[in-house]
């Protein structure tokens, strides 16, 4: 229970300095993280047991500091999460042939929220690269791996662990969506991490326009019942790596990583669609009326994440404009194209 509440207190501790992007705050608390509680890694290596050595040297000082399972297939990884339950995954290229970026799409699928950490050879650096965009985190070349290269990639692990264990303490009660906070904070851990892997995002955000009106004429209970309808809809269109928020009493939001963007219109038709089957089921205070706007974003933008959201939040505060100039009604979708 000691453990669990420094760990508790540590994450409380650590929320402000998180907010203001206070990087030496997050670096102590990372730093406190691998000292205090023992880490659960899983590691798919093949022939040499290079990795498995550093990390043993690593916590070599530390008491009951590390538990290092160690599997030789993909398959086996993968059926092994359950069992494990770890924090941080390693896999070795080599085990996913033929085909490592596949190998690499089927860890992330089984386990979106554990950083996976790719090992390669010298000639396989190019894949490498490659799988940041198939959900690794980070790639390290073998041959090159010691204690200290391994401990700034387990830095970066644990950060973005931390940073998804103090979002979750940042969810609207109603929904179990992010608040405002907690899409803040893992929008811009993932724009920064967009940057780095040179990927884009499209960002989404929608209103209920008459909200007012079925509070007043329905009551609060109408009111949550159409919250959770909402939240329920947006979960449902967007993948599970995606952040979806409620941003405020009606206002809602999604970020979907790694989408092109020709997605983005995609995005807005299949809204429409499920809006549509929302709607259908006609109820006393039917039809939900839902206004959204929807932007592409790239890293050749120097935007901050917080004016992304400024900008498309703005989109929902003005009529929506067809190409002849007339207002759009406050149902249909209305894409802003890139700056």
């Amino acid at each position: 229970m000691k453990c669990l509440r420094i760990w508790i207190d540590a994450r409380f501790a650590s929320s402000e300095a998180l907010e203001q992007g206070d990087w030496h705050s997050r670096q102590s608390a990372v730093k406190a993280r691998m000292n205090e509680k023992k880490l659960h890694v899983l590691l798919a290596e093949a022939h040499a047991d290079e990795t498995a050595t550093a990390l043993r040297s690593l916590y070599a000082k530390v008491q009951d500091g590390l538990e290092l399972t160690n599997v030789s297939s993909v398959s086996t990884l993968i059926a092994t999460l359950e069992i494990v339950n770890p924090e941080v995954i390693f896999l070795d290229l080599s085990l996913a042939q033929p085909d490592p970026l596949d190998g690499i799409r089927r860890v992330h699928r089984s386990a979106p929220s554990v950083p996976l950490i790719v090992l390669a050879d010298s000639s396989d650096k190019d894949c490498a690269v490659r799988s940041l965009s198939q959900g690794a985190l980070d790639y390290l070349i073998k041959g090159f791996i010691d204690s200290r290269t391994l401990e700034r990639a387990l830095r970066a692990a644990l950060e973005h662990n931390m940073l998804d264990g103090l979002a979750d303490l940042l969810r609207d009660p109603l929904t179990r969506l992010y608040t405002r906070d907690g899409f803040l904070t893992l929008g811009e851990s993932a724009m920064e991490t967009a940057k780095k892997r040179d990927s884009t995002l499209v960002l989404l955000c929608m209103r209920i326009e008459n909200l007012a009106t079925l509070r007043t004429n329905f009551g609060p209970s109408a009111v949550e019942r159409s919250l959770c309808e909402v939240a329920a809809m947006l979960l449902g269109s967007f993948r599970g790596t995606d952040i979806v928020a409620r941003l405020g009493e009606s206002q809602f939001a999604a970020l979907a990583v790694d989408a092109a963007e020709p997605s983005a219109p995609v995005l807005c038709q299949r809204l429409e669609k499920r809006i549509a089957m929302l709607n259908r089921d006609v109820g006393p205070w039917r039809p939900l009326e839902l206004r959204t706007n929807v932007r592409f974003w790239s890293p050749k933008e120097t935007i901050a994440f917080f004016e992304l959201l400024d900008t498309v939040e703005a989109g929902l505060r003005f009529p929506a404009v067809s190409p002849g100039g007339e207002t759009t009604s406050h149902k249909r979708a209305n894409e802003t194209k890139e700056a």
